[in-house]
């Protein structure tokens, strides 16, 4: 085998996530040392990201594109199936029920944010721009909503229906949700502190002490033995994600061999939700493995929390630092009226609905779950948490919890949404269903997030 650098498959690897390093550190750099970008609260991925664009762009540097749509599509899958992984940490009833609000309140965001976008590029295809894909709206969400990954997966799938530039609009979408979260997050802090509403608190950007309790549960297994603990979450999350491939691949072979017609319409939507079955089936292996505990089958707590966090986390910066580098700013030619009054109207559409709904549902924490959902649903969740630390730097609140929980959650009340993303662009027809089922499934979510009340004991 040759190991020189004229393998260009043994090293490309290497050298594409080298740069990557090299960016992260140097953005890291910059947002610590220079107050106004500090100030900006964007996340050092999302910088990094924007800095690689504009070199790609320039042609001042040159990147794989192939290699960083690849790092795009299994970041999304491998971030949620180590979330999906860890093991909850309560179970009071109410505090559960909080939870799936939580992810009620983020999927009916997705919906009113599709509703948005698709109201958008139909008024656009039947005035100025007749050429527009008209299901390209629902492409909103799934930027501002789902992030990156998910506006990677489904621009791809809709290329194959005809978007020309899907992906980059999607992408595009995407990074202007992070600026979006950034900006408008940020005003309203600063008209928080105006108001006297809260003090803001210079904390100091480091870890704390981690003890040993922030590190493990009681009955996990120990930190290293014949393996490393941290090898054992890598190889449940690697264990979960060939699964995925087995199951995605078993389910579409067996459409193709009985129901053609239906394969071509689905099997592309399978692959490109690959990260939703792979958090369902990490779901299940958490079951069985709680099962197993319960049953004193399983002696120990094989899940690591804190590590399976950091291996999400890592996964997440690494795909939006992908995702952003990878847009290909040629392919928007024609697309940027649509781009401008999706990102400009599913921006103020987010904030006025969250405004709304939150005070309901966070009605002792209004602030910071405002803001930190606000920073989620247009952004990330570490854009949701960038913005939580400003009113709530100790995290004490429930506000972060309810991130976490209902976008677990969130991926269960999610699942409608991959029925109506695979049917919206195949016919007229369709699109009037797909819009239906999502004008009620909104009102079902709604119902449940105002009316459902926790049982009394």
């Amino acid at each position: 085998m040759d190991f020189s650098a004229a393998n260009t498959a043994l090293w490309n690897t290497v050298i594409q996530f080298g740069i990557i390093a090299v960016g992260v550190l140097f953005c890291n750099i910059l947002r610590r040392k220079i107050s106004f970008i500090k100030k900006a609260l964007a996340p050092t991925a999302v910088l990094t990201g924007f800095l690689f664009l504009i070199l790609r762009s320039t042609g001042l540097l040159e990147l794989d594109t192939d290699f960083l749509g690849m790092v795009t599509y299994h970041g999304i899958a491998i971030g949620f199936i180590a979330l999906s992984l860890r093991v909850p940490k309560s179970d009071l009833r109410s505090e559960k029920l909080l939870g799936a609000k939580s992810g009620a309140l983020i999927v009916s965001t997705y919906l009113i944010q599709a509703l948005t976008g698709l109201l958008v590029s139909v008024v656009l295809a039947f005035t100025l721009l007749p050429d527009l894909f008209m299901s390209s709206g629902i492409l909103l969400p799934m930027g501002y909503g789902q992030g990156a990954g998910q506006a990677n997966n489904i621009g791809s799938s809709l290329e194959t229906l005809g978007f020309t530039g899907g992906r980059s609009f999607g992408l595009s979408l995407a990074a202007a949700g992070y600026l979006c979260a950034c900006t408008v997050g940020v005003i309203y802090l600063n008209i928080l502190h105006k108001k006297g509403t809260y003090k803001r608190q210079y904390y100091e950007e480091v870890s704390g002490s981690l003890t040993i309790d922030d590190f493990q549960d009681k009955d996990e297994i120990a930190v290293s033995e014949s393996i490393d603990k941290f090898s054992i979450q890598g190889a449940l999350i690697l264990l979960v994600y060939l699964g995925t491939y087995l199951l995605t691949f078993g389910i579409t072979s067996l459409l193709e061999a009985v129901a053609p017609g239906v394969a071509d319409m689905v099997a592309s939507l399978l692959w490109g939700f690959n990260f939703i079955i792979g958090s369902m089936l990490a779901l299940l292996v958490r079951s069985i493995l709680s099962f197993g505990s319960r049953k004193k089958l399983i002696r120990h707590q094989y899940q690591n929390n804190y590590l399976l966090n950091r291996i999400s986390g890592l996964a997440f910066d690494v795909m939006i630092i992908a995702g952003i580098t990878s847009i290909n700013i040629e392919e928007l030619s024609g697309l940027w009226l649509p781009f401008i009054l999706m990102s400009v109207l599913g921006g103020a559409v987010t904030f006025v609905y969250l405004r709304v709904l939150c005070r309901k549902l966070y009605p002792d924490y209004y602030d910071e779950g405002f803001v930190s959902m606000y920073g989620m649903l247009t952004g990330t969740i570490s854009s949701g948490v960038l913005l939580l630390r400003e009113l709530d730097p100790a995290l004490e609140k429930p506000a972060v919890s309810n991130l976490v929980s209902g976008s677990s959650y969130g991926i269960i009340f999610g699942a409608p949404i991959l029925v109506v993303t695979g049917l919206i662009s195949k016919s007229n027809t369709l699109f009037i269903i797909s819009v239906g089922i999502v004008i009620v499934y909104l009102i079902l979510l709604l119902v449940f997030i105002l009316k459902v009340k926790p049982k009394k004991k």
